[in-house]
């Protein structure tokens, strides 16, 4: 059920003005052409001299008349006129005449009537984009746009939501809240005015949000931040004032703004630039969050994944007091969610969900929903009866590397590179302590451009590195292109990709985890944003000199110089086995440890 919180549609006039000159124009066409007969003005005149023309009305461009002979079945004619003499020889003829006017029902409605229609009908389709449904609705442009729901809508309850347990236990809170108000508060305790759910995109924020509404059994608003917002000042601030007068007449209920960024990020020095209407707008947010009594029962909830673009006054206490995190799910997150997920299609029940977490390291939950859908997908075009654990190993190939492009033909030459490529990966990391295992080898190009990929499968979810494993990283990185120097003597454009992910973790050892002894212990760069990387920052200017900007250079060029010294000492200690391997993958095109044991990791110390 969907609460009516607008206006029934009146009647519009506009419609019925259309409908009717739309039937004016119809009869008087049918009328003045359907027995009419259209002659050539030479065919005129000849009848005009024999006689066959009973009476004629000329006009300004025009000769109509009654024929005394019917022609087709028509005894009225019409024929365009050409000689403005015409009367001299009706009159020699003695046939009768008269003027005639180009003004009928069919010109005037051309003229005057349609336009004016059709311009009416351009102003209230305007209007009703902008908000309103004709003149009686221009009022509503500063209406709230919140879609409105109640329990049996939202159709979502914590058992629908998996993988983020800690999230769940705090928003079960809100729900005591909402069902039971005179308990929650007998020892003096209030609800957060608003609570932020924080999480980078895909982990289930508004999916929360709908299940705590769910719960509940509460009318739930919800509404994204951008709505807000339009080009007319003061509109959003109306709409914000509109969505909390409708929230307290149905209270208890839940208000939930989607990505709360682009509303509410902080506010700049100055309104130049177009920025006062959303400044409006959030100055009227932060007067209802300070306005409303928690004990009311309305309860805000809000999502954004980049928490660090928020205006300062929203995050304060009294307004958005909780914060919640929702990050990405750990191994036994992705478990539960992938079993929530294959309920909807036709697994093989012998199909192994702990190996498929595995190797969906970092993952969503929006993510593993489309890995589901993916494997479904590939079962479906194999004719498979089942989705089985091949089809989700194909599928997280094909979200991580893309589709296979067995049309880009590579040179013999240039296979061969890129086989020895990607086997002094495979090597680096299967000789390397504490690194991934080597889940797969292909040299079939990628859409995503890639020639080859090297597939490494994680065994655990790690949320602390060692400075050995970052180094160790650096190495499998650059022993693509060191098995390329060692077997060939020089080196392709085919490591553009493994440098930057080289350079990247050897800047962030020396500038961001004091693991540089030249630099000491300094943070020398700003903590990148964690759920959307660089793009949520920006560029931050260097605060330190160019002494130490030489040094830090020096550092990381040291780093990725040590990294391929090693990489290149590994594989000229296992030149067999590279060798080996690339004649084994160059016959297959795809191999995994199974079909060369020399893939199989190193065993670390202790072990």
């Amino acid at each position: 059920m969907k609460l009516n919180i607008e206006n029934k549609k009146k009647f519009n006039l506009t419609y019925a003005l259309i409908a009717v000159a739309l039937f004016l124009l119809l009869q008087n066409f049918l009328a003045g052409y359907g027995a009419t007969e259209r002659l050539q003005y030479s065919e005129f005149l000849k009848l005009v001299e024999s006689g066959g023309v009973e009476d004629v009305v000329v006009k300004e461009s025009t000769v109509e008349g009654t024929l005394k002979d019917p022609i087709n079945d028509h005894d009225r004619f019409v024929t365009t006129r050409v000689d403005p003499d015409v009367a001299r020889d009706l009159a020699r003829q003695g046939i009768e005449f008269t003027g005639g006017t180009e003004q009928t029902i069919f010109s005037t409605l051309l003229s005057y009537i349609l336009p004016a229609v059709f311009f009416v009908g351009i102003w209230f389709f305007l209007m009703k984009r902008m908000g309103g449904g004709g003149m009686g609705r221009m009022a509503q442009i500063g209406k709230s746009k919140a879609k409105v729901y109640v329990e049996d809508e939202t159709g979502v309850t914590f058992e629908d939501v998996a993988g983020v347990d800690a999230a769940k236990q705090e928003l079960k809170e809100v729900v005591a809240f909402l069902k039971d108000k005179d308990r929650f508060g007998r020892l003096g305790a209030r609800m957060p005015k608003g609570t932020l759910l924080v999480g980078p995109p895909g982990t289930g924020k508004t999916l929360l949000a709908r299940a705590v509404a769910g719960e509940a059994g509460v009318p739930f608003f919800s509404i994204a931040g951008s709505e807000f917002v339009e080009m007319f000042v003061g509109v959003g601030a109306a709409r914000v004032r509109d969505l909390f007068e409708q929230a307290r007449k149905v209270a208890p209920c839940i208000i939930f703004i989607d990505e709360l960024d682009s509303l509410g990020k902080a506010r700049s020095g100055s309104t130049y630039g177009g920025h006062d209407e959303k400044e409006q707008t959030l100055n009227q947010l932060l007067n209802e969050l300070d306005g409303f009594d928690p004990t009311s029962g309305i309860v805000l909830l809000a999502a954004t994944n980049r928490p660090e673009v928020l205006d300062p006054a929203l995050k304060r206490a009294g307004r958005f007091d909780r914060e919640i995190v929702v990050d990405r799910p750990d191994r036994v997150g992705r478990e539960a969610i992938l079993r929530i997920h294959l309920k909807k299609v036709t697994e093989d029940p012998v199909i192994d969900i702990e190996k498929i977490a595995a190797i969906s390291v970092g993952f969503t939950g929006a993510d593993l929903a489309n890995l589901v859908n993916e494997a479904a997908i590939f079962a479906t075009r194999r004719d498979g009866k089942q989705v089985k654990m091949e089809d989700f190993t194909q599928a997280v190939e094909r979200i991580i590397a893309g589709t296979e492009q067995r049309t880009r033909l590579l040179s013999t030459k240039d296979r061969e590179r890129v086989a020895y490529h990607e086997m002094g990966h495979a090597l680096a990391a299967a000789s390397l302590p504490g690194m991934d295992p080597v889940h797969k080898i292909s040299i079939i190009p990628r859409s995503i451009g890639a020639l080859g990929y090297t597939m490494q499968r994680p065994t655990e979810d790690k949320f602390l590195i060692t400075e050995d494993e970052l180094k160790n990283r650096m190495v499998v990185l650059m022993a693509g292109r060191a098995a390329e120097e060692l077997i060939f003597g020089e080196v392709t454009t085919g490591a553009a990709d493994d440098l930057a992910k080289a350079t990247d973790i050897a800047r962030q050892i020396v500038t961001r985890y004091g693991m540089a002894p030249g630099l000491g212990q300094a943070v020398l760069e700003a903590q990148r944003s964690s759920f959307l990387g660089d793009s949520a920052i920006g560029i931050k200017q260097k605060d330190y000199s160019e002494e130490t900007a030489r040094e830090i250079d020096t550092a990381i060029r040291q780093l990725i110089d040590s990294a391929y010294t090693q990489a290149k000492s590994i594989l000229e200690e296992r030149n067999r086995d590279l060798r080996a391997g690339v004649e084994l993958l160059l016959a297959q095109e795809t191999i995994t440890p199974d079909d060369f044991p020399a893939l199989e990791p190193a065993q670390t110390p202790g072990n």
